[in-house]
């Protein structure tokens, strides 16, 4: 791959990921102020997942243009490094959203167990109802 080709590759790769990470970023912000309802927590965790995407993608991406492709025409081995970097992407992205789906999950659980050990509480400080004498029955 010449100079020519390898800069606009990087270009292109770099630019993808930044879009698909401000998607990210813009999407996962309500997500994540649902699960924690804290916008200051929800924005901190954000950003940081953000940041995650953008060096774990944009590493792996730098390791791939490195890696010659085994296809003689220039024009094919182009596309064919085009398409694993947007299978690598994409595959960031699903991992992302995982974590953020993991993440909302595992709090919703938090909130129902916690719930539940709530009511468990309030029927153990209650009293035990004491049972009326049954009246005898009347004579016959």
């Amino acid at each position: 791959m010449g100079t020519t080709e390898y800069v606009i590759y990087l270009f292109v790769a770099v630019m993808l990921t930044v879009v698909v990470g401000q998607v990210l970023l813009r999407s996962g912000q309500p997500f994540l102020e649902e699960v924690f309802r804290s916008n200051e927590t929800a924005h901190s965790l954000n950003v940081l997942l953000s940041v995650l995407f953008h060096l774990l993608t944009l590493g792996v991406l730098a390791l791939l243009s490195t890696i010659d492709v085994p296809i003689e025409a220039p024009l094919q081995a182009t596309v064919t490094r085009f398409g694993v970097a947007l299978l690598v992407v994409g595959i960031a992205y699903g991992v992302s959203m995982l974590v953020l789906l993991r993440i909302r999950e595992r709090r919703r659980q938090a909130v129902v167990s916690d719930r539940i050990d709530e009511r468990l509480a309030e029927q153990r400080r209650r009293p035990a109802p004491t049972a009326d004498p049954v009246p005898p029955p009347p004579p016959a």
